[in-house]
């Protein structure tokens, strides 16, 4: 039987797993009723073959993509093989630029600096007729940790998704890979440690950023649509 394989390219902070859990679970929460594999990709565990794969998710990571990670550099590399074999790929944060570097455009540190917290997006008119985000609103919130940014877009990448800060927020390559810089995968609760650990390297105003964290969850159902998406495929 074919699977959604999540790649997981990083973990989050000790204190973060220990509470909540990681990258992984996060994301398993909203996939029903689908054969399912993480393959850790920072532990040299194989990337799988083409034909298992009904779909993919990329996860985020803190690394950086600019970093060209031999890892990550293999990771670019099967990016390519599936678009090439059309297989529904999902990719979060780091996985969303990755996806954009791999395919050509320019990943590098946002000249804005961090995107942090709870922030607003805006769909496009083009997200209207998307299989995903026409199940959304025109607007709604996310949860955000980010430091670089797909500063450009590929060759026939569609934008789906900005604010005011990022640009790029969500983009598709058709006929069926999403990107997303946001995290679909967090709650509130995920985001509110998140902004803690950052409060301990960097300079921030950490009260101010929290009282701004929200419980939404329109872009939980992002990771759910794209299971649901994969699932109807195979059917």
């Amino acid at each position: 039987m074919k699977k959604i394989y999540i790649i997981k390219a990083g973990t989050t902070f000790d204190n973060i797993v220990e509470k909540y859990g990681d990258f992984e679970h996060w994301i398993l929460k909203y996939i029903d009723d689908f054969s399912t594999q993480i393959i850790d990709i920072q532990q040299n565990e194989q990337l799988p073959k083409f034909e298992n794969c009904a779909g993919v998710i990329i996860t985020g990571s803190h690394a950086m993509v600019t970093q060209e990670l031999p890892w990550s550099l293999k990771i670019e590399a099967f990016i390519k093989e599936l678009l090439k074999h059309k297989i529904p790929l999902l990719g979060i944060c780091y996985g969303h630029q990755l996806i954009a570097k791999s395919l050509g455009a320019e990943v590098n540190y946002h000249p804005k600096g961090m995107e942090l917290g709870t922030v607003n997006i805006s769909l496009s008119q083009e997200a209207q007729n998307d299989e995903i985000f026409k199940h959304l609103p025109q607007t709604f919130d996310v949860h955000v940790v980010h430091s670089q940014s797909a500063l450009t877009l590929p060759l026939n990448a569609i934008v789906l998704a900005s604010n005011e800060f990022e640009k790029n927020h969500a983009f598709k390559i058709e006929p069926n890979i999403w990107a997303v810089q946001f995290h679909p995968e967090y709650d509130e609760n995920i985001m509110k440690a998140y902004i803690s650990e950052v409060a301990k390297s960097k300079n921030i105003n950490e009260d101010e950023i929290l009282a701004k964290v929200k419980d939404t969850n329109y872009s939980n159902k992002i990771i759910k649509l794209f299971a649901d998406f994969v699932k109807n495929k195979q059917s």
